[in-house]
This record gives C-alpha cells, structure tokens and sequence, in this order.
C-alpha cells in the first residue's frame, strides 16, 4: 500500500476497509480539514497527525466536491467540553468565546489549505 506519492497527498483503502487520506499534514491540520469535510470524513471524524479517516462509500465525484467547497470555507474544529472547562479563567469567559479560543488554537489554517491545493492519489477507492 502507498500512502506517500511524490506529487501530492494519497487516499488509500486499507485491508479492513477503512478508506484514509494520507494528508502528511499534522494534528491541527487533519482537525481543520476533518471539520471542513463532513460530507466525506467519517461521522466521527477520526484523523491523527498523518491521516483522516474518510466515509466508507467514498467516491471520486464526492471527493472533489467536498474538496471544491472546503476551498471555499474552511471550518474550525470543534472542542471538547473538557477542554474548555480546563481552560484557565474558563468561569470568567462567555462559554462561545472560550469556545472559539480553543478552536483556533487547535488550527492550522495553512497548513490545511497548502493540503486542499496539493493534487491527490486516490487508490483502490473503487474496489471491496
């Protein structure tokens, strides 16, 4: 299986059916981008630092159409209620603007665009 391409990203099928686009991009990166793709990323919107787990009947057509609106509108991540109880003076702030402080902090807007612009592999898409 290749999930590295010289000429961009790649988005593979792995033996137990789950399809991952292997973005290379980082943790707050893939966060962006997993928000930014919910027609496509998988309804929990799994990712770590190399991938991001994409819906099991993915196709190419559905892939650049999400693709073409996430261009246009990158989303912020959502935040855990967790973290924004520990957030320091998080008593003190409106509960939206923590919220919202959070959310930036755990982006990367250009990492996450540099990404949308590479070309992309998709492999095995096609097959069980």
């Amino acid at each position: 299986m290749d999930t590295v391409h010289p000429g961009g990203t790649v988005i593979t099928r792995l033996t137990d059916g789950d399809i991952r686009w292997w973005t290379w991009a980082g943790h707050r990166a893939n966060a962006m981008l997993a928000a930014s793709l919910p027609s496509v990323a998988a309804p929990q919107r799994r990712f770590e630092d190399h991938w991001i787990r994409l819906c099991d009947d993915l196709t190419p057509t559905r892939w650049k159409a999400a693709v073409t609106e996430a261009t246009l509108r990158l989303c912020l991540p959502e935040v855990d209620e967790r973290a924004v109880r520990g957030l320091k003076f998080s008593e003190a702030l409106p509960a939206r603007l923590a919220e919202a402080t959070l959310a930036a902090r755990s982006a990367d807007e250009g990492g996450a665009r540099a990404v949308l612009t590479e070309p992309v592999r998709l492999t095995t898409l096609n097959r069980p």
